[in-house]
């Protein structure tokens, strides 16, 4: 709730599973000058635990979207039908891509990816959103398996897969050894995945990836996207950054004389087929 409050359109839960995890042990979180580097290990009180939490808010406006993940494909058709029964719930969204853990790195294999969807197509009339990651060779495939199977939308990206050593001993800081990378340094990747996929998918794209501000926000609707997704922001600064960027958004377009955000959805795009044409 202070999120929203704060000024966000909606809030997506930490990824949650059939049954609670605790994650990985501690260190699960570095600081880099480019961001974070985490490898928390998926940590959860499971399906059950959870839906008690979501019946204390049930009666708010809060639009609420599901990250959900699976240690099977039929785990996230089990999820995602008991989460069809909260109202509360807008749309799910399939975490197939973080790069440190197995179970859930669905989304670098087309297949898996593609029966997944399929399977959560049939457990809920919810919207679904496929999160990909960039750590695979063609995006924009996985991005097109996902449509097919029955995905509302895409999000790009997931973190990109990192190390970070302790100096002084040479171990790997993290326990995991291998985290993921976010913030500003993945900026330009997730701008080139939304600008991949963008050219080969007819659904929304939500853009994810080191936005810190209302111009990295337009970058993104240029490449492609409908919508963007904000996190390790709200770590660096604070919770008033959605309002900071609500502000300067609204600026932009007034400056612009732009009356609907949506015109900026792949302007890029637009701007490159029309010098193409001449």
């Amino acid at each position: 709730m202070r999120v929203y409050n704060s000024g966000a359109g909606a809030v997506i839960s930490k990824s949650i599973g059939i049954r609670p995890r605790e994650g990985n042990k501690n260190p699960v979180v570095v600081g880099a000058d480019c961001g974070l580097i985490n490898a928390m290990g998926l940590p959860n009180p499971g399906i059950d635990n959870f839906i008690d939490e979501l019946k204390q808010i049930k009666n708010t406006e809060l639009p609420l979207i599901m990250s959900i993940f699976g240690d099977t494909e039929d785990d996230f058709g089990i999820i995602a039908e008991r989460l069809s029964e909260l109202k509360i719930v807008k749309a799910i969204e399939l975490n197939i891509s973080c790069p440190h853990s197995k179970i859930s790195q669905i989304g670098q294999d087309p297949e898996l990816t593609e029966k997944v969807v399929k399977i959560v197509r049939k457990s809920t009339n919810l919207p679904i959103f496929v999160k990909l990651t960039p750590n695979v060779t063609n995006i924009s495939k996985i991005a097109q398996v996902a449509e097919r199977a029955g995905a509302d939308a895409i999000t790009a990206i997931n973190t990109v897969k990192a190390i970070a050593i302790d100096i002084e001993t040479g171990f790997p800081i993290l326990s995991n050894i291998y985290g993921g990378l976010s913030g500003p340094a993945i900026k330009p990747i997730a701008i080139r995945a939304v600008f991949d996929i963008y050219k080969k998918v007819k659904i929304p794209i939500i853009g994810v990836g080191g936005i810190f501000n209302w111009k990295d926000v337009i970058e993104f609707f240029y490449a492609g996207a409908s919508a963007v997704q904000i996190g390790t922001a709200i770590i660096k600064e604070d919770l008033n950054i959605f309002n900071k960027i609500n502000y300067g958004l609204l600026r932009f377009l007034e400056k612009k004389n732009i009356f609907n955000i949506k015109e900026l959805t792949g302007y890029t795009h637009k701007i490159l087929n029309k010098n193409l044409e001449m």
